[in-house]
């Protein structure tokens, strides 16, 4: 197991709730969340930059690495 910074840009949404669970989906196809935070809002592109800490099991490594 390993751990990594990741950054994703996540589409803002109307309803708080709906953003915290968008940003749980993306950050788990790159692992498992340790933390994570919005960093950054860019209003006029409707983005939230969010940096997180994941762990990653070397299976989910090899499937991560096939995504890109």
């Amino acid at each position: 197991m390993t751990t990594h910074f990741i950054t994703a840009e996540i589409d803002l949404q109307e309803n708080p709730i709906e953003l915290q669970r968008e940003i749980e989906e993306k950050l788990a196809k790159r692992g498992d969340p340790l933390r994570w935070a919005v960093t950054a809002v860019d209003k006029d592109q409707q983005k939230a930059q969010v940096e997180a800490v994941v762990t990653v099991t070397a299976v989910q490594e090899v499937k991560v690495k096939s995504l890109f």
